[in-house]
């Protein structure tokens, strides 16, 4: 029996794949023991123990960028992190610890290292964190979503999906998600979505234009997440959703889609090869247009700044993408080659490569 320690969290970004790997390790080892450890301020405190699995928890620890009183004590509080979890990898009687970024992940990376463990990491993003960047350093065992990224050792495994995006069949999909949001079987459906918090000008501009849309032949679902002030208007052809929770019969009746570019958004939507407009969230890093780079520069993508996304691009660019069938069909193939729906498989193998 093997027991693995699964690192990482605080954001879906990170909890999600590692809860997609914890699943298939289940799948493939029903006697495996999963630990996994996070903080008790992350998505991971609701989302771990929600799924069945064990949460250890240490102290979140942002890595200090400017001078102050918790810089003065972060030196003695992260060696009291590492120590914690090197005393959890000798209870627990580790065999491998498998980290995905985020806080909990930089002391998992080092104790593993003193514990004399193997280490395996995953990197859901396009431009690594932090983290990954340090962990990367003692290990040769990195599986990365995307192929650009630059992070040594790193190998493309994919992004580790939701059982129920990785297993999909889109053509069952679409029927029943015809029914469910009651769209029509004679229409191809534009999936628009900025996000759970939603995306101000995406949604603005998607609503703005819907006419054009439904007049260039196309039907739209429209998820706008909250904080969006308009309703429902109720019109043929066009549905406009709060929230969705059955987001893969979303995508799996999508036959194009804007969207911001998540990582795991790009992820999903090239895993099943629907072509994509990415218009990457306006604040941060700009690590969302790295995300959507591979797509992009394989032709299976467009991608649109925020401040250009307007019925005025909508009229002139994206209209005539949605009535060019070939220029769509072409686009589908090319992102279905820069994802894969075998993520979580891909990390497994890579793991049990790092135990033999």
């Amino acid at each position: 029996m093997t027991t693995y320690l699964l690192a990482g969290g605080g954001t879906a970004g990170h909890v999600n794949p590692l809860l997609a790997v914890a699943d298939t390790i289940r799948e493939n080892e029903p006697d495996a023991e999963i630990v996994v450890l996070g903080t008790k301020e992350g998505l991971e405190a609701r989302l771990v123990p929600a799924r069945g699995y064990e949460l250890s928890t240490i102290e979140r620890l942002p890595f200090p960028r400017k001078p102050s009183k918790s810089a003065i004590t972060f030196g003695s509080r992260f060696r009291k992190a590492v120590n914690d979890v090197v005393a959890l990898i000798a209870d627990c009687k580790v065999d491998v610890v498998v980290g995905f970024g985020g806080y909990a992940s930089a002391p998992a990376y080092l104790a593993a290292r003193r514990s004399k463990v193997p280490l395996v990491i995953h990197e859901a993003n396009a431009k690594a964190g932090l983290a990954n960047k340090l962990g990367a350093r003692y290990t040769p065992f990195v599986g990365v979503a995307f192929h650009g990224t630059k992070l040594r050792g790193g190998r493309f495994v994919g992004m580790p999906l939701r059982p129920e995006i990785e297993r999909l069949d889109r053509d069952a999909a679409r029927a029943e998600a015809r029914d469910l949001f009651g769209l029509d079987a004679d229409r191809p459906t534009l999936l628009a979505t900025g996000g759970s918090s939603g995306a101000r000008r995406l949604n603005n501009t998607i609503f703005e234009s819907r006419d054009d849309i439904v007049a260039a032949g196309w039907q739209i679902l429209h998820i706008v997440g909250r904080n969006f002030d308009q309703t429902d208007p109720g019109e043929k052809h066009y549905r406009l959703l709060d929230y969705c929770d059955r987001m893969e019969l979303a995508l799996g009746v999508a036959d194009a889609a804007v969207s911001r570019a998540g990582s795991g958004t790009v992820s999903e939507l090239s895993a099943l090869g629907v072509p994509a407009v990415y218009v990457p969230y306006p604040v941060g890093n700009g690590e969302q247009r790295f995300n959507a780079a591979d797509s992009v520069r394989a032709g299976g993508a467009i991608l649109v700044l925020d401040a250009q996304f307007t019925p005025s691009w909508v009229r002139s660019d994206l209209i005539p993408l949605l009535t060019d069938t070939v220029r769509l069909h072409d686009m589908a193939i090319q992102a279905r080659s820069m994802g894969t729906p075998q993520g979580s498989q891909r990390m497994y193998e890579l793991i049990r490569e790092a135990l033999n």
